[in-house]
């Protein structure tokens, strides 16, 4: 089986290939570039590197929300454009469900975070030990709210993504179980999660259409939330 992993939900763009259970090539970059310039290149050197052709590929598997609107569009469009143009099936992967994947092994109730604005995050609950389990599936959440379900679960936790240098105070203050900050190697998103989990998904039949495919973003926009806001004022001005 052979995947290709698309990141690309917030600042961090990544590529991936997936061979065989094995991580082949992985091109990560976490800095302020555009991803509509880096996201195709990224893939090519790592297809060039690794000798692949494309025509082989079983599926692409592309982290599908939620995250920065114009992050997810592009990442989107990327799988689409390739997935149309080779034929090949598109494995959806929730963003913090694929974040959750690489910590393997743990004890603890995983909670990646991704900063969502407007006092929100999008996180979910997840463990990663004999087997991997969603506790809570990702949503768009005060931080105040994801403290009080961690607290009932009473277990310790392990947080990470860009969500928590945010969230940090509310975590010291509010949190009431043993905690700890992934450090920041394994606490931002990757491909190779990505495309690892993807090909669990792939045996499981959960695939789609390229032209299926869809970003989940969870909320709307900030120009659809004023769009709303000012149709509703218009409506009720008399």
């Amino acid at each position: 089986m052979k995947i290709l992993g698309i990141e690309s939900a917030s600042l961090t763009a990544s590529a991936a290939i997936w061979e065989d259970d094995l991580l082949t090539a992985e091109y990560t970059v976490n800095y302020k570039k555009t991803h509509s310039q880096t996201l195709l290149p990224m893939i090519d050197e790592i297809v060039t590197m690794t000798e692949t052709d494309l025509e082989t590929l079983d599926a692409i598997a592309v982290s599908g929300g939620p995250g920065s609107f114009t992050g997810l569009r592009i990442g989107s469009a990327t799988a689409k454009g390739l997935g149309l143009a080779l034929q090949k099936p598109l494995i959806h992967v929730p963003t913090l469900d694929a974040m959750a994947y690489e910590h393997f092994g743990t004890d603890r109730v995983i909670c990646p975070m991704l900063d969502a604005r407007r006092s929100q995050v999008y996180c979910g609950l997840y463990e990663h030990h004999d087997e991997f389990k969603v506790l809570k599936p990702q949503a768009a959440l005060g931080l105040s709210e994801i403290m009080e379900e961690i607290n009932t679960l009473g277990r310790p936790v392990v947080f990470l993504g860009d969500g928590v240098p945010v969230g940090k105070e509310i975590i010291r203050e509010k949190c009431r179980v043993p905690y700890v900050f992934a450090p920041s190697f394994a606490a931002r998103q990757r491909a190779g999660a990505v495309a690892a989990l993807g090909a669990v998904y792939f045996r499981e039949g959960k695939t789609e259409t390229a032209a299926e495919h869809g970003p989940e973003y969870l909320r709307m926009s900030q120009a659809e939330r004023e769009m709303a806001e000012r149709k509703k004022r218009e409506a009720e001005t008399p």
